[in-house]
């Protein structure tokens, strides 16, 4: 018992003289040793930072930068997957639920912007808003057919800034 008494004192004693010299140490440290808290600069809403645009808008805005990024290609608006990979019902594994099913060219999303040299296509550039390019089929199906023949392509999302500079360095590394 007087071992339990004894500790108890202790304990008390000991948090209080840490108390004190955290107090002590706190006023030892005057106003202008201190580092100063600068006011964060305020946080932009997310409709600050993107552009408010229609879809004809955003079409407009990345019409006019592969043009200038690319002057010696055709630039082909709204080309039907049809066009690049023909009639064609292929195999492909967009879920693990249905491993077998087909899903045919013609059900794909009509590419945003296809750049043509000459005759042949040598990019595809997709607009989409939302998570589209990664969870609607028709999406899904567009993005495999120009994989399937060999052309880079290369998805932006509209509720994103996209500025210039992104844009230019996002299309040369794919091209």
């Amino acid at each position: 018992m007087l071992m339990g008494l004894l500790s108890n004192i202790l304990k008390a004693v000991a948090g209080k003289a840490i108390s004190e010299v955290e107090a002590a140490i706190n006023n030892a440290v005057s106003e202008k040793t201190r580092p100063t808290i600068r006011e964060a600069a305020p946080q932009q809403s997310y409709s600050d930072e993107v552009p408010e645009r229609t879809a004809a808008e955003w079409k407009t805005y990345f019409r006019e930068i592969l043009q200038c990024e690319y002057p010696a290609l055709a630039i082909r608006e709204n080309v039907p997957v049809t066009e690049i990979a023909g009639f064609v019902a292929d195999e492909f594994q967009l879920y693990t639920t249905r491993p077998r099913q087909v899903y045919k060219a013609e059900w794909g999303q009509p590419y945003t912007f296809v750049l043509y040299e000459g005759a042949s296509p040598k990019a595809v550039v997709m607009l989409g808003s939302g998570h589209s390019h990664d969870s609607n089929v028709k999406y899904l199906i567009a993005r495999m057919y120009a994989k399937k023949c060999g052309l880079p392509y290369i998805n932006f999302y509209t509720q994103m800034p996209n500025e210039r500079s992104y844009v230019v360095s996002r299309l040369k590394k794919f091209m």
